[in-house]
Formats: structure tokens, C-alpha cells, sequence
């Protein structure tokens, strides 16, 4: 369950921020948009994912994932094949937010909701193997992608993208896909033989939706997100061609972003097997990600960015780890679905804000400077947030 769940977030990654950074220059060249205009793609569907994910989050604790992820993957295929053929804005916008929207809403849902419902006792570390399935599909498909642009051109670029969510997203998870292990005769854990590994940190409760809406932890983890979301989405967009304009060659900001997605990778695990309260893990992960904010300012040759990139890609880890397992951990695996059908817009929301600030003050600067500052603060208030949202059952502080 655990390796389908991590192939869908390979293949994912093809509508990924990060993945889409490799075509903004030679798009832009191309067609003549500016910066902001091709971020607003990401806010669109970011934006489609914010109406989207209140009616996705149930029909998974009611379907399970498997359907699901393999209607997402094909679309996300197919919308692929279509930007390679995009002739317009218009069309970008289209073929992209429906893209981005798979990847905003049922992909998040659909693979967080496996490792939930699978895992109670081991669900930080199943959460942190699934969240290096992220940072692995990052290392791997913007470098591919690149490759298939500087040989063939971007739109083979696309063509490649499709064709790996095609081979990782759809196969394995319609036949191995199971919605919960009750399902199947099963326990979560591995059954009633499993080594016990109960912790303070992993005992199950379970909050219905509007339960969880009455607590102040839901809202903490809200504004966290709110906060600190943007910062991914538009870090990660941006920050190739914000090294291009720093002096590296698009070889050298490819690599970069592979060492963030390996960084982003191995802090993931490393969160997951440290067995922290969930809220401090989030309050590192928001300070790595302003500190690598601040680096990337200053970023002047390869080894700075490489630094900055990796400081930045171990606080990524911690938020794409810890999150899942705050929201699972705190409200129960029970409404799983419905609670982050409901929580997820403010995730969205984020993601669809970041592209934008950080495209529209590029525009307005000629830099990226002003973007960074920003993004900074923003992850520096986050993680003060993180440190007050306590967990609402006792039993789990």
C-alpha cells in the first residue's frame, strides 16, 4: 500500500511547481509572457483545488484511493500531452490548472489518506517514506525534463512527463490498491503481531469533522499552513530562473533543484524516524525554510545555491512529513478524508498566492530579492505559530 502510495507522488511531481520551473525560460522566450502571467497558471489550479477538495476528501474515506489516484494520473497524463501542444496562454492556463488541480486536491488527499488509514503506530515513518517519494520524483523529473528540453525542445519535455506518470501512476495502484486494511482482513501496522511501537505522539483518536472545527489546533495548523505554503510553491517556482539570472548555466539550477528534492527527500525520512512532537518538527521546517530564504538572496555562485537549496529542501521535508502526520495524529484516520477535504483550501490557497507574489514582485523589482524577503518572514511567523498548536486530546501533548 505504502509503495503505491509513494508511486503516485512520483507522479505527481509532474505537475509540481519545481517540474515547472524548467519551462518557464524557454516558454517565456518562446511566446513572450512575462513571469507573472506564467505563474498564473499555478494559481489557477491552485485555486480549482481550493473548490475541489471539500468533495474529493469524503469519496475517499467512502472509495478508497485506488480509483482515484489512476483518474488522476491519466489526467494529469493527458493534460501533459496537451501543453506540449499549447499554441496560446490560454490554452497553458487550461491544460496546466487542470493539471495542477489533480495535484492540489486528489493526489494530496488520495496518498496521505493511504498511509493514514494503513498506519497508527508506524505513521510517522510510513508519512516520511511516502514524503521522500516526493522529494525522489523532484530529483528525478525536473532533470529529466530539462535533458528532453535542451535536446529536443519543451515540448518533448512535456511528452517525457507524460509518459512517466503513465508507467509510475496508473498500473500498480489499480491492482494493489486496497481503501483501508479492514477491507482485507487486516489490522493497521501489520495486525495484532506487530511489534508494538505506541508512542504518546501516535495514539488514535478520531474527531469527526465538525469535532475538529471546534478545536484551536485546527486552526493553528490552518494559519500555519496559510503561511508557509506560499513559500514552498513560489520557492520552488522560481528558483531556477532566479539562479539563471544569478549567472548559473540551466544545467547547473537543474542539478540545484535536484539537490533540493534530495535534500527535501532525506530530511523527510529524518523527521519521520525522529519521533518529535509534530509541532516542533513543523517549527524547524519553517526555520530551515527561512533560512534558506536568506541564502538564496544571497546566492552569487554554485556552492552558495547548492546551500541554500539544501537548507531550504530540509525545511520542505519537515512540512510535507509532519503536516500529514499533525493532521492525522491530532483528529484520527476515521474522517480523514472529509477533515483535510475541508483544511486542504488553505493549503491550496497558499500554493496558488506564492507564484504570484513572487513572479509579480520579480516583475516590479527585476529581481528576486523582494520575493525572498518576503518568503522569509513568512516562514519565520509560521514557525511561531507551529510551537502553540498543541494536539486537542491530552493524552497526545
Amino acid at each position: 500500500m505504502l509503495g503505491c502510495a509513494a508511486l503516485s507522488n512520483v507522479a505527481r511531481q509532474a505537475a509540481a511547481v519545481a517540474t515547472l520551473s524548467m519551462f518557464i525560460v524557454p516558454m517565456c522566450v518562446e511566446f513572450g509572457w512575462s513571469r507573472a502571467e506564467f505563474s498564473g497558471a499555478v494559481s489557477l489550479g491552485a485555486l480549482l483545488g481550493v473548490l475541489a477538495a471539500p468533495f474529493a476528501g469524503p469519496l475517499f474515506d467512502r472509495y478508497g484511493s485506488r480509483l482515484l489516484l489512476v483518474v488522476s494520473a491519466l489526467v494529469v497524463a493527458a493534460c501533459s500531452l496537451a501543453l506540449a501542444a499549447t499554441q496560446s496562454l490560454v490554452g497553458f492556463y487550461i491544460a496546466f490548472g487542470i493539471s495542477r488541480l489533480m495535484f492540489s486536491a486528489p493526489f494530496d488527499i488520495g496518498t496521505s489518506a493511504v498511509v493514514a488509514k494503513w498506519f497508527v503506530r508506524r505513521r510517522a515513518r510510513a508519512m516520511a517514506l511516502l514524503s521522500v517519494a516526493i522529494g525522489l520524483g523532484l530529483a528525478v523529473l525536473p532533470p529529466m525534463a530539462q535533458l528532453a528540453i535542451s535536446q529536443y525542445g519543451w515540448r518533448a519535455g512535456w511528452v517525457a512527463l507524460a509518459g512517466v506518470v503513465l508507467l509510475v501512476g496508473v498500473i500498480p495502484q489499480w491492482l494493489l490498491l486496497v481503501r483501508q486494511p479492514e477491507d482485507a482482513g487486516l489490522k493497521p501496522d501489520g495486525g495484532p503481531g506487530a511489534r508494538d511501537e505506541r508512542s504518546r505522539d501516535t495514539q488514535e483518536v478520531a474527531y469527526t469533522a465538525a469535532e475538529a472545527f471546534s478545536t484551536p489546533a485546527l486552526w493553528l495548523l490552518m494559519v500555519y499552513t496559510l503561511l508557509v505554503f506560499p513559500v514552498q510553491s513560489g520557492f520552488s517556482l522560481h528558483q531556477a530562473p532566479h539562479l539563471v539570472e544569478r549567472g548559473l548555466s540551466p544545467g547547473t539550477a537543474a542539478a540545484v533543484v535536484s539537490a533540493f528534492s534530495l535534500a527535501a527527500a532525506a530530511a523527510s525520512l529524518g523527521f519521520g524516524l525522529l519521533r518529535a512532537p509534530a509541532r516542533f518538527s513543523l517549527c524547524a521546517g519553517a526555520l530551515l525554510m527561512a533560512c534558506g530564504a536568506i541564502l538564496m538572496q544571497s546566492v552569487h555562485d554554485a556552492a552558495l545555491a547548492f546551500a541554500a537549496a539544501i537548507t531550504f529542501g530540509a525545511g520542505i521535508g519537515a512540512l510535507l512529513t509532519m503536516l500529514p502526520v499533525a493532521w492525522a495524529n491530532y483528529f484520527g484516520r476515521a474522517h480523514f478524508g472529509a477533515i483535510r477535504g475541508i483544511t486542504l483550501p488553505a493549503q491550496v490557497a497558499g500554493q496558488a498566492l506564492g507564484p504570484f507574489l513572487a513572479g509579480g514582485l520579480r516583475d516590479a523589482t527585476g529581481d528576486y530579492g523582494a520575493g525572498l524577503a518576503l518568503f522569509a518572514g513568512l516562514s519565520a511567523l509560521a514557525a511561531a505559530v507551529a510551537a502553540f498548536a498543541r494536539p486537542p486530546d491530552a493524552r497526545l501533548r
